[in-house]
């Protein structure tokens, strides 16, 4: 976490183009396998961090011991008391009106000093090329030091991937369902669950329909795959 945030600090400090931070999970290694564009997407990020115990996991067997987990709300957290002492300030891109109001109403009561920048909830459909031109301009006349989007996986890094060349932020991290854990819209599973890298039955119980082609479809095929390189029988570039 400690190297996450130093590299979002120093890229603040220059302020030199905007950094594409990837809070990446098993769900986005399938959806980069199943379709070369978000492959290429989420090769482009300056940072890739992993968001779930498979992956860390899978770090540990091939020689990487120290990384930890790093989901998107715990990275939301720590940024958020670096910044609040640094007076940085943020942006939030994402979900809705309801989840973003709550949000920064628990960030700022426990994080004193926390500055926010702009926050905007998009329509749920396709933006016109002057809404997405009027959205670009309201968050560079925000300025804000990092952006937060939260559309969800494959949305969110797509969206960030057309738009890094026309926004000013010198921060952009893409954080999946992190805003409804952050705003306490969504409970995470008991920490034992999470210890044990069984967070995603309790997410499937309580999004079903969202989340059961990940977890049945994509989370069985990841462990096939997983098992057939490590034991050399397959090798994925």
């Amino acid at each position: 976490m400690q190297e996450v945030l130093g590299r979002m600090e120093n890229w603040i400090r220059e302020r030199r183009g905007s950094h594409f931070i990837a809070v990446t999970s098993m769900h986005g290694i399938m959806e980069s396998r199943k379709h070369p564009g978000f492959r290429q997407i989420l090769e482009s990020a300056d940072l890739s961090i992993p968001d779930g115990r498979p992956l860390v996991w899978t770090a540990h067997r091939r020689g990487y011991p120290d990384q930890e987990l790093l989901p998107g709300m715990n990275l939301m957290w720590a940024f958020g008391e670096l910044a609040a002492q640094r007076g940085y300030s943020h942006f939030f891109y994402g979900d809705t009106e309801g989840v973003l109001r709550q949000l920064i109403e628990r960030m700022s009561e426990r994080l004193p000093g926390f500055r926010v920048a702009g926050a905007y909830s998009p329509p749920f459909r396709p933006l016109t090329p002057g809404e997405d031109a009027e959205i670009v301009g309201m968050i560079n006349r925000a300025r804000p030091d990092v952006l937060w989007v939260g559309l969800g996986l494959p949305k969110q890094e797509r969206w960030i991937f057309e738009h890094r060349d026309k926004l000013e932020a010198p921060v952009m991290v893409a954080v999946g369902a992190a805003f409804k854990f952050v705003s306490g819209a969504m409970k995470r599973a008991p920490l034992w669950m999470q210890e044990h890298g069984l967070e995603f039955i309790w997410r499937l119980a309580h999004e079903p329909r969202r989340l059961c082609h990940r977890v049945l479809v994509y989370g069985p095929l990841f462990l096939w795959r997983l098992f057939l390189e490590e034991r050399g029988l397959k090798k994925y570039d």
